[in-house]
Parts: C-alpha cells; sequence; structure tokens
C-alpha cells in the first residue's frame, strides 16, 4: 500500500494464535510507548470473556465494541495497539488503523496456528478458545476463516511471518518494518517527541553513512564532504524544534561558532551559545553547572536542542548536560576532530570526568543525529589530528581485517586528508562503531567491550598524568600496544600480529611506547595500575581486558595474570 498519511502509532494485526498481543507488548516495551490490547480492553469493560460476549450479546455487539476502542486508540500518539484478528477486516476500522500508524500482520501457516492454540489450551485449560474457532473441526475452521481475511491481511504495510520465531525475535522484526519504512518514506509525519521513544526522520541521502539503532533511539550519522552545510536543513527534517544551543569550546568556536549559528538561523531557528576552555580538565562537573546556569538563565525548554559542535571533549561534556537538564533535552553531535568523528560521536556515551578517573560520572544518552564533516579536519591542529588515527585503527584492529588492509594501503591520501579517501574511512569507521553500538547499547551484552582496546592502559596513563600529557588518541595508541603485547604473552596473538600493529600506527604518528616520556616526566607504574583499577571496565575487581586473537578478532578476558600486566607495563617504559 502507498504510505501516503501521517502516522505515529505501530499496529499489531493478524490471525488468532499469531502472538499479537504478546508481541505488541514486547514492542511498546522496548519503544517505551503505551499499549493497548482492543480485546482486552472490552473484557475489562464489558467484565465478560469474549466468548461469552459472543453468546450473549451476538458477534455484531463485539464488533461495535471493537470499533469504538479503535477509535479511542487511534487518537492517542505513540502507542502500540494490538487488534483481533478480525478487526481489520470491517472498512471503518481499517481506514481508522491506516491513518492512525503502521499495520503490521504477524503472519503463520494453519498448522502452527492450530499447534500453538488448541496445545495450549490443553495445557492451560482456562485458556480461552476464540469462538469463531469452535468447531468439530478446528483445523479446517482456521484454514477456511484465514482465507476469507487473507486479502485483508495482505493489505498492510509489513508481514513477519511468526512460524519459526519467538516472542523477541517478532517484535524485533516489527520493530525493523517501523524504522525501514520510515526511512524509505519521508513523508510519514513528524516524528514522536523524546518524552518517548525518539527517532530520525531520513530521505534517501547519499550523506548518510549509517543509523544507530539503539533500544532507546534510531538515529542517523551523516558523513560527507561540506555536509555542515545542511545542518538546520537535517534538524527540520528531524522535527526537531525550539532553540539550538551550541556548546562548544573556544579554539572550535572561534572557527565554526558563527558560521554554524548562521546556517541554524537561517533555517529558522533561536540560537545560543556558551563557549568553554579547551582542554580535558574543562570535563568537568563544575563546567556542567555553568552550562546548566546558562540553560536556565536562557529558561531554557525540553523541546529546546543542545549541539556539540567540537571534538571527543564537548560531546561527552554537551551529551552529560542533555542527558540531565530538564531529565533529558534532545541534542546533536556535530564533531570537528577525527577522534570524534569516528568514535566519541556515536554511542550515547557522555560524562565528566572525577579526579581519580575518567568519565567515571556519566550516562548513555544517544543524540538525535550525528553530522561529520571531514572539511573541518583541515583546520585541525595536526597532533590533535594524528591522535585520532588511533581510535580509527582501532576499529580494523578489533573488528574489520580489510579495513584494516585499506588502511595500510592508505596511508598517504589519508593523511594528507583527500576527501573522496578520508570521507570513505571515517564513514566506514563510523559504520563499524554504530554497528557494535546497536547490538549493545549499553554494555551489557558484552559486545561493546570491545570497543574498549588498548583503552585500559590509555585511561590510567591519562589519570596519572591529571590528563595534561597525553591526547587521549595518543594514550590509545600506547594502550593498544600493551594489549597487543599482553596477547602475545598469553599466546593469543602472534608476533607478526603485533609488529603489524606497530608499524600502522608509528605510520599513522602515534606513539607505540612511553621510551620517550622518560627523560621529561616520572610515570609511577604503580600510579598507572592503580588508575586501571579504578576503570568502568573492572568487574569483580578484577580488570576486563580487551585483547586480539587475530587483526579484526577481539576478544575479552578477565584472568590475565598481574604479573603478565606489570611485565607489559615495563617493556613499554623500557629505554
Amino acid at each position: 500500500m502507498k504510505l501516503d498519511r501521517r502516522i505515529t502509532n505501530l499496529i499489531i494485526t493478524g490471525f488468532s494464535g499469531t502472538g499479537k498481543s504478546l508481541v505488541a507488548k514486547e514492542v511498546a516495551r522496548r519503544l517505551n510507548w503505551d499499549f493497548i490490547d482492543t480485546d482486552d480492553a472490552i473484557v475489562k469493560q464489558t467484565g465478560k470473556p469474549i466468548a461469552e460476549i459472543f453468546h450473549q450479546d451476538g458477534e455484531g455487539r463485539f464488533r461495535e465494541l471493537e470499533h469504538e476502542k479503535i477509535r479511542k486508540a487511534c487518537q492517542q500518539r505513540q502507542i502500540v495497539i494490538a487488534i483481533g484478528g478480525g478487526a481489520i477486516v470491517d472498512p471503518q476500522n481499517y481506514e481508522l488503523l491506516a491513518k492512525s500508524g503502521l499495520i503490521v500482520c504477524l503472519e503463520a501457516k494453519p498448522d502452527t496456528i492450530y499447534e500453538r492454540l488448541f496445545h495450549e489450551a490443553a495445557r492451560h485449560p482456562e485458556t480461552e478458545v476464540r469462538p469463531l474457532l469452535a468447531s468439530d473441526n478446528p483445523l479446517e475452521r482456521i484454514r477456511q476463516l484465514k482465507a476469507s481475511r487473507q486479502p485483508y491481511y495482505a493489505n498492510v504495510d509489513w508481514t513477519v511471518h511468526t512460524d519459526n520465531l519467538d516472542i523477541e525475535q517478532v517484535a524485533e522484526e516489527a520493530i525493523k518494518a517501523w524504522r525501514l519504512l520510515r526511512v524509505a518514506h519521508p513523508d510519514l509525519g513528524p516524528l514522536p517527541s523524546r518524552e518517548k521513544k525518539p527517532s530520525s526522520q531520513l530521505e534517501a541521502n547519499d550523506d548518510v553513512a549509517c543509523l544507530v539503532e539503539t533500544a532507546t533511539q534510531i538515529y542517523p550519522v551523516f558523513v560527507g564532504y561540506g555536509v555542515l552545510d545542511k545542518l538546520g536543513e537535517e534538524m527540520k527534517k528531524a522535527a526537531l524544534s525550539g532553540t539550538a544551543a551550541i556548546i562548544s569550546d573556544e579554539n572550535v568556536f572561534s572557527l565554526y561558532g558563527s558560521k554554524v549559528e548562521g546556517i541554524l538561523k537561517d533555517a529558522g531557528f533561536a540560537v545560543g551559545s556558551f563557549v568553554v576552555p579547551p582542554g580535558e580538565e574543562t570535563k568537568s562537573m563544575d563546567c556542567a553547572i555553568k552550562i546548566y546556569d546558562f540553560l536556565v538563565e536562557h529558561r531554557a525548554e525540553r523541546d529546546d536542542i543542545i549541539i556539540a559542535l567540537g571534538g571527543g571533549m564537548v560531546g561527552d561534556l554537551a551529551g552529560f548536560v542533555a542527558a540531565t537538564f530538564l531529565r533529558g533535552v534532545p541534542w546533536i553531535q556535530v564533531p570537528t576532530s577525527l577522534i570524534a568523528m569516528v568514535d566519541a560521536s556515536i554511542g550515547g556515551k557522555v560524562g565528566v570526568n572525577h579526579p581519580e578517573g575518567k568519565n567515571l560520572i556519566g550516562a548513555f544518552y544517544q543524540p538525535d543525529m550525528v553530522l561529520a564533516d571531514p572539511q573541518t579536519l583541515t583546520t585541525l591542529p595536526q597532533r590533535e589530528l594524528t591522535s585520532g588515527w588511533a581510535e580509527v585503527i582501532k576499529h580494523g584492529l578489533i573488528l574489520d581485517k580489510e579495513y584494516f588492509q585499506f588502511l595500510e594501503s592508505s596511508v598517504n591520501s589519508l593523511t594528507k586528508l583527500e576527501p573522496e579517501m578520508i570521507t570513505q574511512a571515517i564513514a566506514r569507521s563510523a559504520a563499524i562503531k554504530a554497528q557494535v553500538v546497536s547490538q549493545d547499547e549499553k554494555e551489557k551484552a558484552g559486545k561493546r567491550t570491545i570497543l574498549n582496546y588498548g583503552h585500559t592502559v590509555a585511561h590510567g596513563l591519562e589519570a596519572t598524568t591529571q590528563y595534561k600529557r597525553f591526547l587521549h588518541g595518543e594514550a590509545v595508541a600506547i594502550g593498544m600496544m600493551g594489549a597487543a603485547k599482553l596477547s602475545q604473552r598469553l599466546s593469543l596473538l602472534p608476533s607478526a600480529a603485533v609488529e603489524r600493529q606497530q608499524a600502522l600506527l608509528e605510520k599513522f604518528g602515534l606513539p607505540t611506547s612511553l621510551r620517550a616520556e622518560r627523560s621529561n616526566l616520572k610515570l609511577s607504574l604503580a600510579g598507572i595500575t592503580r588508575a586501571m583499577e579504578l576503570d568502568k571496565k573492572v568487574r569483580g575487581k578484577a580488570i576486563r581486558w580487551v585483547l586480539l586473537q587475530d587483526i579484526g578478532k577481539a576478544v575479552v578476558r578477565g584472568d590475565v595474570p598481574q604479573q603478565d600486566v606489570l611485565a607489559v607495563l615495563q617493556e613499554l617504559a623500557e629505554p
């Protein structure tokens, strides 16, 4: 069917036994939407089982009640509606539902339906068998009734065949339908607000490198040379409104502040800006409070938007403020450093530092979009640019051997920031990060942990030096060498792979040891290990090390002997 109406809801239909109620309830839980089962609502209103309504009042009365429940449900927004298997046959019901939401039909073979309905009834005698299926030959009745309704079940937006799927898998398919249809059809109307599940409306767009799809948010990552000029346009497409508050640091704002303010004003947004000092020391609770004060002073509301314009520090800080001000406001990442474009801006990790450790105070709070313009890298200080390559290389090391090989063969083009090559590299790296985040938003499943390759030692180095000596990527590069050497000591990784990693890091100008620091910095190995033990990756007092089994294949280990860790740290520091 043609999707030319404005919609805000998701409707689950299908024959009895396809799992409509359970699936709709699970979809609503994942989307953080409201949920209604029209059959249950009728039972609650009348105080009668559906079979009794049919018997005492007739099917006509039941259909009247059903229509009224559907009418009221369709007046709501951001609701998952489970309807009875025959409801969609009524043209009036269909018209209401089609205008209200995407209609997803759950399909199953008659034999599957019979198995589910009547075996369930045999196991649980209290289970109500639908009155229209009461027959001496229920399987044949299912076939006949289902065949009569099939033309109506076919006139929907999406179909999920449930025969070999469990409830969670069917729910995931229904949510996937919602996402895909919104991406394909920008005429579907305004998007849900952040009060419930936020989302992003996308048109077919060559600048969309990937989608991040988590349980709490779906959003695009735009990567394109000159795409910064489209910021206001993309915000309007995503149904964002209100005042835009730009959070940036002094260095970045001096380069791009006026331009971004102009882009947003041209798109019809009111704009305010708050500029902070550059450097990791700014990422503190004290600075967050100053931003809160700015927002309060300007009477910021929940529909206003925070825009993080800058590198990873600005993104972490602005995102933390967005997550906590008024219990959450929309925000957008506009990264201007390489490390932010490929890593820090994607995934919703936001926070501030504690004197005892990096990012110890924070949250998972996804942005509404990420917009990365590689052209901004041309004004990045060389050391900052070099630092960013560490996270790019990390993605190849942990997940994508072919990408690692691409980096090996493209060093000259990438370090020269050739537009096509740098855009390709950033887009691919962003997609790798998005894939991991989509599978494990809050590091509960363990998949996202592999993104911390090199970060255990890195955070130890940063904390020990009060975040004053190393840029994050520099510390990560040294940390990755520590992790690779540790992998080799544990007989996980061959020496040739360690050497390949070191060679590529050095080609991009990154440090691979602490030897250069010995003459001008007193590094305490005990201090580093103590800081590592405070890291967020510690579970049960044991550090969860991300190690390598091969290039492109990471593994998480919590049983690494302390003596091996100390030996590797000593090796990194040896003159």
